[in-house]
């Protein structure tokens, strides 16, 4: 499904460099919740940006469904992102002029010719508002993001990052701007839709009560993959 192999990272300051991750390895299984864990700094959200095709590491390789992602071209490594890799963030990074439904058609406002697009806007519009609906905001469709809460705003971009169905779901501290109560709720929705769909999914956290939910959870530490241990289910 999804595996990292001697990714290695840097981010030049000046006349030097920075390694951020030193030659990470990881394998994401097919419908498997798996959770990255480990201290601001160490390195769990640019190794999401390198997974998630967003950005290119110095060195290593990304196979995603037997294919090297970063050995494809522009165009088609877009197409994978777009087509099987879906994206939630702790700042939401909603549109403000956009309502609800708007942003969760986001993707396809993106990946489509306006033409395209209008072609299919009534048949995305009815998927997006399938999603509201899931997440408890159907009477939100026209609201927009500076109307709705934190909890609210976080449904809408978890809608937006299930829009085209992907395959792969990467969630970076997705309740980090979330307290407790609102985190918990908005977590149990995502994660019965993980496992309903059979999503593959990567859920960043530094919060070990929220991995301890996962099936399977990865220590990072100083840009390295210290423990990866597997746990039971909760009841």
């Amino acid at each position: 499904m999804l595996r990292a192999r001697k990714i290695r990272k840097s981010f030049g300051l000046g006349d030097r460099s920075l390694e951020i991750l030193h030659g990470v390895n990881l394998e994401l299984k097919s419908g498997e919740l798996l959770a990255l864990v480990g201290a601001s700094g160490a390195g769990k959200s640019t190794l999401l940006h390198v997974l998630g095709l967003l950005d290119r590491p110095q060195e290593g390789e990304v196979i995603i469904d037997g294919a090297d992602a970063w050995k494809l071209s522009v165009q088609e490594r877009a197409n994978a992102r777009n087509k099987k890799i879906g994206f939630v963030f702790q700042m939401y990074h909603l549109l403000p002029e956009l309502n609800a439904v708007e942003n969760v058609m986001l993707p396809a406002m993106i990946a489509e010719s306006r033409l395209v697009f209008g072609s299919k806007r009534k048949q995305h519009h009815e998927r997006a508002a399938i999603l509201l609906e899931r997440f408890g905001l159907s009477n939100r469709f026209k609201h927009r993001p500076g109307q709705l809460s934190g909890g609210e705003r976080q449904r809408v971009a978890m809608a937006r990052g299930l829009f085209h169905d992907p395959t792969i779901l990467l969630a970076d501290e997705p309740t980090g701007n979330l307290d407790t109560a609102t985190g918990e709720r908005v977590l149990e929705l995502l994660f019965e839709e993980q496992s309903r769909r059979g999503l593959s999914m990567i859920l960043v956290t530094h919060d070990m009560r929220i991995a301890k939910k996962c099936q399977r959870v990865m220590l990072m530490e100083d840009g390295q993959i210290q423990a990866d241990s597997s746990l039971p289910m909760p009841a």
